[in-house]
């Protein structure tokens, strides 16, 4: 599976973005598909996935804020960001795991695709 994620930018604070994650290959809709972010000097961490079943989870610091779905027409993932914070400035990646019980887990993915970089400014 190769990923291919895009829709960052620079937006302020308070403001939206979409980023999508367009997968290759016919399997799609068997992954859980999750998004994670870093930002320089900080580890990755998880944000928000989907189970293939629209099972969602998220991080504690965006529920609310950020949506996370899938449309296995397309072999696409979406991160609807809302309420964006400064602190949600990162590299946003996203990640395919074959196994529901490591889909929230960094160390769980089996495919990765290049981030996109978001920024919010203050």
């Amino acid at each position: 599976v190769q990923l291919q994620a895009s829709g960052g930018g620079l937006v302020q604070a308070g403001g939206s973005l979409r980023l999508s994650c367009a997968a290759s290959g016919r399997t799609f809709s068997v992954y859980a598909m999750t998004w994670l972010r870093q930002t320089p000097g900080k580890e990755r961490e998880f944000v928000a996935a989907i189970s293939w079943n629209d099972s969602t989870y998220y991080k504690d610091s965006v529920k609310g804020r950020f949506t996370i779905s899938r449309d296995n027409t397309k072999n696409t993932v979406y991160l609807q960001m809302n309420s964006l914070k400064p602190e949600d400035t990162a590299v946003y990646y996203c990640a395919a795991a074959k196994s529901l019980a490591t889909m929230t887990s960094v160390n769980g993915m089996d495919y990765w695709g290049k981030g996109t970089l978001v920024t919010v400014s203050s």
